[in-house]
């Protein structure tokens, strides 16, 4: 019998786990995400970075890390836009990939060498408590969804806690201090824990003296007493409990997550100057994507113009992404 914890950390990050090769993202892989959707959304964290710059809030030599960066995309989006809006940065600024598989790191090193050669001052490192900075703007984007969780819930009174058996869900009395003590802290009465959202955090405030950090993923900021753990498998959504779900098929090859708890990720950083969270889409507006928008308006046709139009909707409009998605963005 093993903790669902250890479970889900198996199917995503053991070796031959879904994390650990390289997948497509987008309509040949299994789900969507804001980067596949638009480059706009890098350009918009883009543009911040560099008025933050002009503000001189952050140096100009200052480090951009971006924390499990899957193929690239993002960060090139991010150089790509930041050089449209002063190409001098370039030369000044770092830029920091963490990614645990050396796998993937290869992938994001050819990618990045194919779209600015040496252009660009870059480094990698395989876990956060490897860097040490003085100052850093941090990226991560859908990060703490794919962090392993606990599944719990009450019955009669007693919280119960998810273990696998023959690749079955059963749940047994929960003894995990820890485990109790958050659900009676946060109120959680049936859903996911994640304890190692703090481990994380904790290795950012003490190896990165300044920062700002950024961050955007499925969730809401109080629990919701129920289940969100999903599975994606080629675009369909698969509810964990759903009836007839099997497991073991889906182990290792499918995507395993759930909605991030915020008001507890929000905890975690609340010795920062700041800690603000918003929706994606008002986090984005704040960064001003439209007037991405307008610049673009201005060099290309109104054809393409209007398709990328199009594409930062489906970012920010509060049917889809605008709302589903949340940010924090923290200022230490």
């Amino acid at each position: 019998m093993k903790k669902f914890n250890d479970y889900m950390n198996s199917w995503l990050y053991e070796k031959n786990g879904y994390y650990a090769k390289y997948k497509q993202i987008g309509k040949q892989g299994d789900f969507f995400t804001s980067v596949s959707t638009s480059s706009f959304f890098g350009g918009a964290i883009a543009n911040k970075i560099v008025s933050l710059i002009k503000e001189k809030k952050l140096d100009k030599s200052t480090s951009i890390v971006e924390i499990g960066a899957h193929h690239g995309y993002l960060l090139a989006d991010i150089i790509q836009f930041i050089y449209t809006l002063d190409s001098k940065l370039l030369k000044t600024l770092n830029f920091i990939i963490v990614e645990r598989f050396e796998s993937l790191q290869k992938i994001q090193k050819e990618y990045l060498q194919d779209c600015f050669g040496d252009e660009i001052n870059l480094s990698f490192y395989q876990s956060i408590e490897e860097v040490r900075l003085k100052e850093a703007f941090i990226v991560a984007n859908e990060i703490f969804d794919a962090f392993a969780c606990d599944l719990v819930y009450t019955k009669n009174n007693t919280l119960q806690q998810a273990f696998i058996k023959k690749d079955k869900i059963i749940f047994e009395t929960c003894t995990d201090e820890k485990i109790l003590s958050h659900c009676k802290r946060y109120n959680i009465q049936k859903g996911e824990v994640c304890l190692e959202y703090k481990t994380f955090v904790d290795s950012i405030m003490k190896n990165i003296d300044d920062f700002y950090f950024l961050t955007f993923d499925y969730g809401d900021k109080l629990v919701r007493n129920d289940f969100s753990c999903r599975v994606y498998k080629n675009h369909k959504v698969f509810p964990i409990f759903e009836q007839d779900l099997h497991l073991k098929s889906l182990y290792k090859n499918s995507d395993i997550t759930y909605d991030v708890h915020f008001n507890y990720l929000s905890d975690l950083f609340s010795s920062c100057e700041n800690v603000d969270f918003n929706t994606q889409a008002n986090r984005l507006i704040d960064f001003d994507i439209t007037k991405l928008l307008e610049i673009l308006k201005q060099h290309v046709s109104n054809e393409t113009y209007l398709k990328e139009v199009q594409k930062v909707k489906l970012l920010i409009q509060p049917t889809g992404m605008g709302d589903r998605f949340k940010s924090l963005f923290i200022k230490k």
